[in-house]
């Protein structure tokens, strides 16, 4: 059976039974990443295999919206960890773009090639149904389309798919990076042009691979890594790539590194290995830690806050959720303004000496707090 549990109890339903504990809001509440979350719950069935958190962190703009991630965490605390940081990133990037949602995140811990199966699919979706459209999600690392249109057959709050949906979100992120990074790459040299310019894409998932093959297009050199070994052998055949090791990639010679994995990649013990003059890429959480940014400032390197380069994702999931339903010109025009808003912050950044991080996080935080006041 089913258990939810939440420090504000959910109503009793025939899908799931609620329970009176308040220990996963405490245990977040003790963890760096906690930053003031709105309502955190815990999903479990054992029989069925699951284990999964929601975390939403802000719905001061709207009801939380925030994708789904599969992977087998180390502990139930960097599951939580994760969760809590993916959703603060989702309410940055809400708010950076413009759209009308707040904050969330899923995290199920499970290995998505061992451990995804119909049953755990089964029990998620009744804890989402019995969310309630409090959190509205799609597709993130571990959860595919197939496993999106699975979940939209049994509870309306799913978004991308192909069930009266617009469909795999995947390549609109890339799109989106790819218009970023090229808008970062004229910030530091001037041009425009990624002829023979080296880019290397570290993971080859649904939009590292797209922005890799976007890339490729524009004449790019590129290095490649992926835990997958095939799929860097498909780039390796199919684009010329130059293949690398998942560790060795941070450090390649090369002139854009574009980060397309799992988070916290950018530390204090990689930065000072980066070659890279740029840093533009589709991953969430890029950054270990916030204050890291000022390391990649003071070595010279420019970087594309990622909430702010990989909205692209957000943007057409949430174009399915508008009043008057999907409009692609409208998406069209907001990933045009992903290369504006990155060059603002640039330019803004170097006026006042700040990490780009910074800059970006002030502009979405001034958002928030201006419909706060207008809500009262």
């Amino acid at each position: 059976m089913l258990h939810v549990a939440d420090p504000r109890r959910l109503k009793r339903s025939s899908a799931a039974t609620t329970l009176d504990i308040s220990d996963i809001t405490a245990q977040a509440a003790r963890l760096e990443a906690f930053d003031r979350h709105e309502r955190i719950w815990l999903g479990r069935d054992d029989e069925r295999g699951l284990t999964a958190i929601v975390a939403v962190h802000n719905t001061t703009l709207g009801p939380a919206l925030g994708g789904t991630r599969i992977w087998p965490h180390e502990s139930f605390e960097a599951a939580l960890t994760d969760a809590l940081r993916l959703s603060r990133g989702m309410t940055l990037k809400s708010a950076i773009a413009c759209m009308p949602f707040g904050g969330g995140k899923a995290v199920i811990i499970a290995d998505p090639q061992r451990d995804k199966t119909p049953e755990l699919l089964d029990a998620y979706a009744e804890m989402l149904a019995a969310l309630d459209g409090q959190f509205y999600t799609g597709e993130d690392v571990g959860l595919t389309l197939a496993d999106a249109d699975y979940l939209r057959k049994r509870t309306t709050n799913v978004a991308g798919t192909t069930l009266g949906g617009s469909g795999n979100p995947s390549p609109v992120t890339a799109e989106g990076v790819f218009r970023g990074l090229r808008a970062a790459w004229k910030h530091a040299t001037g041009s425009t042009d990624l002829e023979d310019v080296r880019v290397a894409v570290q993971g080859l998932g649904s939009v590292g691979r797209a922005l890799a093959d976007r890339l490729a297009d524009a004449g790019a050199k590129l290095t490649v890594a992926d835990i997958d070994e095939k799929r860097v052998a498909r780039a390796v055949d199919e684009l010329g790539a130059t293949p690398a090791g998942p560790d060795e990639i941070v450090a390649a010679d090369v002139d854009v590194f574009a980060p397309c994995a799992l988070g916290g990649v950018l530390s204090p013990q990689t930065i000072p290995a980066l070659k890279a003059k740029v840093v533009a890429g589709s991953a969430n959480n890029q950054l270990l830690h916030h204050e890291d940014a000022r390391l990649l400032m003071e070595r010279g390197i420019l970087y594309a806050p990622d909430y702010v380069i990989n909205a692209g994702g957000l943007i057409n999931v949430a174009a399915e959720l508008a009043p008057d339903g999907y409009d692609r010109a409208a998406v069209e025009a907001r990933l045009d303004a992903i290369p504006t808003t990155l060059e603002d912050i640039f330019t803004a950044a170097e006026l006042q000496g700040r990490p780009t991080n910074d800059v970006a996080q002030a502009i979405a935080e001034q958002r928030i707090a201006e419909a706060e006041v207008s809500a009262r």
